[in-house]
């Protein structure tokens, strides 16, 4: 079911592309081999702040002070460099970094991130592990966690905190109480979950994941995160006044969660509504064009020089889910396209400068380095790159067009059951997955329960209950 996205015409590149130089790195956006080689100088680049896979240090974190899920992130952007150029001279590096840091319950919550774990910062490592699947990455050894199961390990851990008891429901940004920000309840977080549950259900077929999804948005409208009038995805609302008072504060990771959610349900569904949605998203990308130049930037922070290390990277998945939108759903491709090959021009005027003279900056508006440098520059500067080799691939794989990875339905609830079971299997076991969806809801309910009762403290014992029965599971 959906649309199969095959390989445009190298013509129809050609109305878009431009020979762009900057110092050692020269691009002909018309061509798959130059843009091939340049995206092997970023890629170099990013990977230039990972060591660990050295003796002593710690594999799947990246250096610089960065917080943990920005290594996750990154590691997406180096799965994409992998998928769009074949070259596999990361794989065997991504791939030990990955299943290094899914923690002992295999659910991407590893004990040393406690005290900072949020539930974005799981979604991104879980996404991650959702595009492993997706692009059929090489499968771990049947004694290790399989991509799609940590996918829906990830996906079932979120859906297991959902908080019906305050904002009439949604997920926190925090995992766990005593996080500062366990009272604030986010686009990000809670997009995570959305896009999650569009792209298992399109994998799998499993449509209790399209169910998730369809909460999750129609959450995020009721309460206003998602603007029923003009489409625009603020940041999120506090449990102190209900989410009554919203922080609009607008970032192009947010809309571009949602964005590329949309196409993944539109593209299985093929639904009128799911059209509209994705539509009306498309339409607020003004809102992340400087000027009239088509080029992405980050209005919140970019202007005034203040975004911080987190925020320098989130243009990298505004790249990544506008290509990923344009694959899921081809008619965008006349309206994104371009903005992606503006903006890739603009990137990579950026890339010189550093000892090495490649280094990528941040702000895509200067036409040239700005001075900052960093995990966040790389990754936003490869992954707008190599959307421009979209035409030149395919959609991501389903279980039934080329995706092997094994599943687990019940992955991350603490639920008994093996990851041996075939993602044929899996997908056609809806009555399991229901069970699932009952576990989830009965002790999303329970916590609700307890806090209401007996105020965090209590809520609190319950979660490491949760987690003390999952390890015995």
């Amino acid at each position: 079911m959906g649309h199969v996205f095959g390989a445009f015409t190298v013509l129809v590149c050609a109305l878009f592309g431009v020979v762009v130089k900057a110092n050692g790195i020269t691009v002909d956006l018309n061509d798959e081999v130059s843009i091939k080689s340049a995206a092997r100088i970023v890629a170099d680049g990013l990977m230039n702040y990972y060591h660990g896979n050295e003796s002593g240090r710690t594999p799947g974190v990246f250096d610089g002070g960065y917080y943990w899920w920005e290594s996750g992130a990154a590691w997406g952007s180096m799965l994409d460099y992998w998928f769009f150029t074949g070259d596999d001279t990361y794989v065997e590096v991504a791939k030990e970094g990955m299943l290094f840091q899914v923690g002992t319950d295999w659910d991407y919550m590893p004990k040393n991130q406690t005290l900072s774990l949020g539930n974005d910062d799981q979604g991104f490592w879980g996404i991650t592990a959702m595009m492993a699947a997706e692009r059929n990455f090489t499968n771990p050894s049947s004694d290790q966690p399989q991509w799609l199961a940590l996918a829906q390990a990830v996906f079932n851990s979120i859906a297991l905190v959902w908080d019906s008891q305050y904002c009439s429901g949604g997920v926190r940004w925090q995992k766990f109480v005593f996080n500062n920000g366990y009272d604030y309840k986010n686009s990000i977080s809670n997009g995570v979950l959305f896009q999650l549950g569009a792209r298992l259900q399109r994998y799998t077929k499993n449509e209790t994941y399209g169910y998730w999804a369809e909460k999750v948005w129609d959450w995020e409208s009721t309460i206003g995160l998602i603007d029923n009038t003009t489409s625009y995805v603020y940041d999120g609302g506090s449990i102190e006044n209900n989410c009554q008072v919203l922080n609009k504060i607008q970032w192009t990771y947010n809309m571009a969660v949602y964005m590329a959610g949309a196409a993944y349900m539109y593209n299985y569904t093929e639904s009128d509504t799911w059209k509209t949605r994705l539509d009306n998203l498309i339409n607020t990308l003004d809102v992340f064009l400087y000027g009239n130049t088509n080029v992405l930037y980050e209005p919140a922070c970019e202007p005034s020089a203040s975004c911080n290390a987190d925020q320098q990277s989130f243009k990298a998945y505004i790249s990544r889910w506008m290509g990923a939108t344009i694959q899921l759903a081809p008619y965008t491709y006349n309206t994104l396209f371009p903005i992606l090959t503006t903006s890739a021009s603009a990137a990579i005027r950026t890339c010189n400068g550093g000892l090495d003279g490649v280094t990528c900056g941040y702000t895509w508006l200067t036409g040239t380095y700005d001075g900052k440098y960093g995990l966040g520059e790389q990754m936003a500067a490869l992954e707008v790159l190599q959307t421009q080799l979209i035409p030149y691939t395919v959609a991501p794989y389903t279980n039934d067009t080329g995706g092997s990875s094994i599943g687990n339905p019940n992955a991350g609830t603490g639920v008994l059951s093996s990851q041996t079971s075939s993602a044929t299997s899996q997908t056609k076991d809806k009555a399991g997955a229901w069970i699932v969806t009952c576990v989830l809801s009965a002790i999303a309910l329970l916590t609700s329960i307890w806090m209401a009762m007996d105020g965090k403290g209590e809520a609190k014992k319950l979660q490491e209950w949760i987690r003390v029965e999952s390890n015995y599971a």
